[in-house]
């Protein structure tokens, strides 16, 4: 929290277009607004995103996930943010992706959206775990579900 009690948004940038937060609250509004994202994704099962992101019009896709190490984020769940986050990125546009902490739903999200860009799952784990410090694209269940969703989508590219 900040002195004047609202708590400011942790967002990392990982690369010009993808953007990785921990949970948007609805006083972070005015920076979400500024940092101007064509796409927000959130990773959280329990809570909706603010309604006050889709009343100033921006575009918001909720995959319910847990963040559990014996319930693996789907692949479909992965390749759903994969397909609507590409997009969004190839036309010039931001990509802002959160959960909770902003550790790990949200990193192997980006991640994947990475190796949708054509980075391999090392290059993409990398970059995330570089660029923002708290991120744990290595915890062995998240590391599982990028490995994986890197091998469905060469194995998609190849048929």
């Amino acid at each position: 929290m900040t002195r004047s009690g609202i708590s400011k948004i942790d967002i990392s940038q990982i690369t010009e277009h993808l953007h990785i937060a921990s949970r948007v609250k609805r006083e972070h509004l005015e920076a979400i607004l500024q940092l101007d994202p064509g796409l927000i994704i959130s990773m959280i099962v329990q809570r909706r995103p603010p309604k006050a992101l889709i009343a100033k019009g921006l575009e918001v896709l909720w995959l319910r996930t847990l963040d559990f190490p014996l319930i693996p984020i789907p692949l479909k769940t992965l390749k759903q943010g994969v397909e609507a986050a590409l997009p969004v990125i190839q036309n010039g546009g931001r990509v802002l992706v959160f959960c909770e902490g902003g550790r790990h739903r949200s990193v192997a999200m980006a991640s994947c959206i990475l190796i949708g860009q054509g980075h391999s799952a090392d290059e993409a784990m990398q970059l995330v775990s570089s660029k923002r410090n708290v991120a744990d694209p290595y915890a062995r269940h998240i590391q599982r579900q990028i490995r994986r969703f890197e091998a469905f989508w060469g194995s998609r590219l190849e048929s």
